[in-house]
């Protein structure tokens, strides 16, 4: 085996170890994440798993950057495709409701939960994360300013902070009322937000 077979494989065994991690990650959090059932899980041993991370909490951000990843390119990679404007916002939040139900829940925000109040690197990656998230967002109210179809004296980080608490109370109702409940007052909230910071 040359060294680009093993790299590539290596590569390969690490990608593999970070999807079940999400997936348990997804249902128990990120301090569910144990490596002697993650091992078992994926059929290697505790050494085996460590050889890819130096630590637990290797582990741990390795499947935080997973989970960004995945929400990048199932929420803000496809609304690039629409138009600027409220087109695109609408996408961005529509994809964002629907999130929860494609993945089951969300463990980004069921990691802000359990480390908003822990300081260390977990909590500095989830920060770093959501900062940028919210710059995103920001971003497209502030194209959607430069449209004319949003006031011109909208702030956009304001703007982005109430979108971010329309797709949180959908995320919530979703596991305790239903999906499909939540994402119509979602929805309706949303067009009464834009209604608000109409020109």
């Amino acid at each position: 085996m040359n060294l680009l077979t093993a790299t590539s494989k290596g590569a390969a065994t690490r990608e593999a170890i970070i999807d079940r991690a999400y997936g348990i990650a997804c249902s128990a959090g990120l301090e569910g994440l144990s490596i002697g059932p993650l091992a078992q899980a994926v059929g290697m041993s505790k050494s085996g798993v460590f050889a890819h991370f130096g630590s637990r909490e290797d582990l741990q951000l390795a499947v935080l950057d997973s989970a960004g990843e995945r929400f990048v390119a199932y929420v803000l990679r496809p609304a690039l495709s629409q138009p600027r404007g409220l087109a695109r916002l609408r996408a961005i939040l529509e994809a964002w409701f629907g999130w929860v139900q494609a993945e089951g829940g969300c463990l980004l925000l069921s990691a802000a939960s359990e480390y908003d109040d822990r300081p260390g690197p977990l909590r500095d990656h989830l920060v770093a994360q959501e900062t940028r998230w919210r710059q995103e967002i920001a971003r497209a109210v502030g194209l959607a300013i430069g449209t004319g179809e949003l006031a011109t004296d909208t702030d956009p980080d304001q703007m982005a902070f109430e979108l971010y608490s329309l797709a949180l109370i959908v995320h919530h109702d979703a596991g305790l009322f239903g999906f499909d409940l939540a994402i119509e007052r979602g929805r309706r909230a949303l067009e009464r937000l834009f209604r608000s910071y109409a020109p």
